[in-house]
């Protein structure tokens, strides 16, 4: 052992992979590059991306990244749109296939574990941003939860989140890679190093209006100090609370009582923002107790990944696959009348839905013979496309409940 040691090159800067060694397939799972050097010859496959998450829906993303990944492979790609909000199996149980590869398997083999990675942690991501979207809703929520991973992944984490429905995100670089700009309030340290009324006055003097956020408990009680920066700075628009959960007691009732008292001192048009620790439900209680503003952290970056594999389902045109799978390639209809998903084998005629309903294909072609086949759409397009679906699950919420 200590001689395998002392052999060893140590290694003296971040331990993150390259693109260029992601592409060469360096940060795959060594047994696929075994399996590729057992081959006596080459064969053509289709291999499917399905998921064994339950949950009831899920927010899709990181394709364009896969796409980027395969590029300029002589493949054939079809999959469900990034930012789709759908469930992984159909209404008769089917795992919904969300991507579909078709090619040589020595283009495809070595890819699989980074392609799995790039969209399990980004779908989780996306997936807990729309549910915090859910629950802020109809107020703004921000993603500050990058510090709680690894840096080299800020801009994938601020663009997944950003595409399941936060308002903005407050990564330098994960913003200027989604073409906006970075969100901030005001940290703990400039209220220790400036002196805490000093702080407020620089963010009052010298933000633009709507993004005049004033930190209020570095020191004192929340109350006194959100009547105080209100009293100092009437025009202010939000004051945020960060208080740390040793201190905190229940939340939601300090935010009662600090709107009651900013209303009762006709202070209604600063709105209370609260960061620190939230998740689905703290934030849903938060708004119902008058926060309009929200920073999700360590809930939306960490996210649970989503559980998608990548199994062969054909070769050279026979339906093939392994135990627990379903052969065979297949595609994906939604119906335009009752939504309900079906999937069936791509050899199959489509008829119409029980209900009536027209089924629409919701895995089209994305990619053939290394080219992407249409212009990929911006992720603010991408985002407005998840939120649209979002407030209709929102609609859908607020009937049934009446």
């Amino acid at each position: 052992m200590k001689r395998l040691i002392n052999t060893v090159k140590d290694h003296s800067g971040f331990f993150i992979a390259d693109e260029e060694e992601i592409r060469a397939g360096k940060a795959s799972d060594v047994y696929f590059s075994r399996s590729m050097k057992g081959l006596s010859h080459d064969q053509e496959v289709v291999a499917e991306i399905t998921s064994s998450n339950e949950e009831e829906w899920i927010t899709f993303s990181g394709l364009k990244e896969v796409l980027s990944l395969l590029s300029p492979r002589n493949l054939t790609i079809s999959a469900i749109e990034e930012g789709e909000i759908i469930g992984t199996r159909d209404s008769a149980g089917i795992p919904v296939p969300f991507i579909t590869i078709e090619g040589k398997y020595s283009e495809i083999g070595e890819m699989e574990t980074a392609i799995l990675g790039l969209i399990c942690q980004s779908s989780g991501i996306s997936t807990a941003s729309s549910r915090v979207y859910i629950a802020s809703y109809p107020y703004p929520f921000y993603s500050f939860g990058i510090r709680r991973m690894h840096p080299a992944i800020s801009p994938m984490i601020d663009r997944a989140a950003y595409i399941g429905g936060a308002y903005g995100v407050s990564g330098i670089l994960g913003a200027e890679r989604i073409s906006m700009e970075p969100i901030g309030t005001m940290p703990h340290s400039m209220a220790l190093i400036m002196g805490e009324e000093e702080a407020w006055k620089y963010i009052a003097h010298n933000f633009p209006k709507g993004k005049r956020t004033i930190l209020i408990d570095t020191f004192s009680d929340e109350k006194e100090s959100a009547l105080r920066a209100a009293r100092m700075f009437p025009d202010i628009d939000y004051i945020r609370l960060d208080t740390p959960r040793s201190r905190r007691g229940n939340f939601p009732n300090i935010v009662r009582e600090i709107r009651w008292e900013l209303d009762l001192r006709g202070f209604k048009s600063i709105k209370i923002m609260v960061s620190g620790g939230l998740d689905y439900d703290s934030v849903a209680k938060l708004r119902e107790a008058g926060a309009e503003s929200f920073g999700v952290g360590t809930y939306i970056s960490s996210a649970k990944s989503i559980d998608f594999s990548m199994d062969i389902v054909s070769i050279n045109g026979n339906a093939i696959t392994k135990k627990g799978k379903y052969s065979g390639k297949k595609d994906v209809f939604r119906c335009s009348n009752c939504k309900k998903l079906k999937v069936i084998p791509s050899s199959s005629r489509i008829g119409k839905c029980q209900c009536g309903g027209i089924l629409e294909i919701l895995n089209r072609t994305v990619y053939e013979g290394g080219k992407q086949v249409k212009n990929y759409e911006s992720d603010r397009d991408i985002r407005m496309r998840v939120t649209k679906k979002l407030n209709s699950i929102l609609s859908k919420s607020s009937t049934e409940s009446r």
